[in-house]
């Protein structure tokens, strides 16, 4: 009778544990897929981490890399392009005939990455565009067929590209004339001066050109600008901005055209500074020794910075880029 009792016990014990056994088979299975799922929703979010902060670098990564890598420049005689590293000074590629019977005066930096040159002959200014491959090496060099401009282009003539208008000022004798041409067209307006004196440091805001105009036999140089969508006619019509500081003959718009920059040289030092345009001093962006004074001012137009010619070429950042062989370079 005890072993029936004992018997009986056994086998609800051994059902009870076996039972309990069973039981724990899909809290098992479900914890297992719970870690699992867990863990594949932490593997996910750190893809998800890793591709956001992969997709936030690379802007910041390009922005580092916004500036030009090379500058174009025109030999002292006008009989060639060159190309030089930003970063080393040195050549690339082999230098760029100008067409027959014409020489290189000015060069430009256009927004897609070409070049527009500017060279002379037989009273004539005619138009190149210029391309670089991926290492800076010159690919062709060929006519921008209806962009032309009459007179005598010299030492004092400038050039600015935006787009597709392009400013050019020419001279008869110390009187400037400034074409705005539309390249694609050979559209031009003209603004002419009967005053002597000098009309460079172009620079491009929306259809805003500013220019500095020095006249002949004064220390002063007063930055102007004129809206080329309006009517052509007398340089007297366009508005001033400022007055430069002294010392200074060269000042460029920055591309929302809220702010002039302007050089100044002391003692071999450049200075490039911000200003308001009403002339109030903003912020010194940066200052380097020169080896002489400043005659040209570049902003590029991937991201802003500026190009100095004081003797060699000048930016923030970076060793001078030899530059006292040339009549003209930007980037």
């Amino acid at each position: 009778m005890r072993g029936g009792p004992m018997d009986e016990g056994r086998r609800e014990d051994r059902g009870t544990r076996l039972g309990s056994w069973k039981s724990l088979i899909p809290l098992t299975v479900a914890a297992a897929a719970a870690l699992f799922v867990a863990g594949s929703v932490d593997v996910v979010h750190r893809h998800q981490r890793a591709a956001k902060e992969e997709h936030e670098a690379k802007p910041a990564a390009k922005a580092e890399q916004t500036d030009p890598r090379f500058v174009v420049g025109i030999t002292a005689e006008g009989a060639a392009l060159v190309v030089r590293d930003v970063h080393t000074g040195a050549d690339v590629g082999l230098p760029v005939a100008p067409p027959q019977g014409r020489r290189f005066h000015r060069v430009a930096a256009a927004k897609d990455g070409s070049y527009i040159v500017a060279s002379y002959g037989d009273r004539k200014v005619t138009f190149q565009r210029l391309h670089l491959g991926d290492d800076g090496r010159p690919q062709d060099l060929k006519d921008i067929p209806k962009a032309t401009v009459p007179g005598v282009s010299n030492s004092w003539s400038d050039i600015a590209v935006s787009g597709d208008h392009l400013a050019y000022v020419t001279y008869k004798g110390k009187r400037g004339r400034l074409d705005v041409l539309t390249l694609s067209t050979g559209a031009h307006k003209t603004w002419t001066t009967k005053a002597p004196g000098r009309v460079d440091s172009l620079s491009w805001s929306g259809a805003k050109l500013s220019f500095v105009w020095s006249p002949v036999g004064s220390a002063k140089h007063q930055l102007r600008t004129v809206e080329t969508n309006g009517a052509a006619g007398d340089l007297k019509l366009s508005k001033a901005v400022m007055t430069l500081p002294k010392g200074s003959s060269n000042a460029v718009l920055t591309h929302d055209g809220k702010q002039a920059v302007v050089g100044t040289v002391a003692k071999s030092q450049l200075t490039l500074q911000t200003f308001t345009l009403t002339g109030k001093p903003g912020k010194v962006l940066w200052q380097q020794k020169v080896t002489g004074p400043l005659t040209d001012l570049d902003t590029a137009h991937t991201g802003g910075t500026v190009l100095a010619t004081a003797g060699d070429l000048y930016t923030n950042g970076l060793p001078p880029v030899p530059g006292k062989d040339l009549a003209d370079a930007t980037w």
